[in-house]
């Protein structure tokens, strides 16, 4: 718990933190408000729910940003030397480090999504209307959080592998806003199953401007990569030299 502990005393210490916040509630809460506010009617409440996150498309990039930071901001400050002093296992200091960011993504993530929900009961008139904790309202905005936390794992990755903010940005962005719809566009067989098989975002239960794949494709897919990223950035951690 310590570990942990000092890890969460580094995020909030930078302000890159709260810019990265503040960036990712207003631009996810803002176009949930506006996509609600643009859908009159609905046939159902979760259509209705999955239009007001689609923001989230976009602000996700900002969790991009926020996890990479955080994964390679030691190294750029030569921070990384007293860490490792202190925690001689780089594995749990990255560990603590992801669970960290990853606890906060998500807690971004609900508030954010529950204001969504809340733009979509308020604004958009469903049959019956909208209530958040129906189970296919609720499967949507548990799924936008679980996005948010496997994103931000992969970032951290990301970053602890590359050792560079710049880098670590570049590639996440490319590998989950870029190739995805880029692939899709393209045409053809092996494009359309090579954007499947990238870590697209993800909007509630569909992916955002990609080749359309079910929710647990999905989750395996994005849960896949960071678990993949996470493994071999701490194997690489352990046998690098500072």
């Amino acid at each position: 718990m310590s570990v942990i502990a000092s890890e969460w005393t580094k995020l909030r210490s930078v302000a890159g933190t709260w810019w990265c916040t503040a960036i990712y509630l207003l631009t996810a809460v803002t176009l949930g408000w506006l996509a609600a506010a643009s859908t009159d009617r609905s046939s159902s409440a979760a259509i209705a729910v999955s239009g007001a996150l689609t923001g989230f498309g976009f602000a996700q990039l900002v969790l991009v940003v926020l996890g990479v930071l955080a994964g390679a901001g030691e190294f750029s400050t030569g921070m990384a030397v007293a860490s490792f002093t202190a925690v001689p296992r780089r594995w749990r200091l990255l560990a603590a480090k992801t669970v960290v960011v990853a606890a906060w993504s998500a807690l971004l993530t609900a508030v954010a999504a529950a204001g969504c929900g809340l733009a979509a009961r308020t604004l958009t008139a469903v049959p019956g209307g909208v209530s958040l904790v129906a189970p296919d309202v609720l499967r949507q905005l548990v799924l936008q959080v679980a996005w948010g936390a496997l994103v931000a794992v992969l970032s951290v990755a990301l970053g602890t592998l590359l050792r560079s903010s710049a880098g670590g940005i570049g590639l996440g962005l490319a590998l989950v806003f870029v190739l995805p719809p880029v692939l899709s566009l393209a045409g053809g067989r092996w494009a359309e199953r090579t954007a499947q098989a990238l870590p697209a975002l993800r909007v509630g239960e569909d992916a955002f401007l990609s080749v359309a794949t079910s929710w647990p494709v999905g989750l395996a897919v994005v849960g896949g990569w960071a678990l993949v990223a996470w493994a071999v950035s701490a194997l690489l951690l352990e046998r690098r030299d500072v």
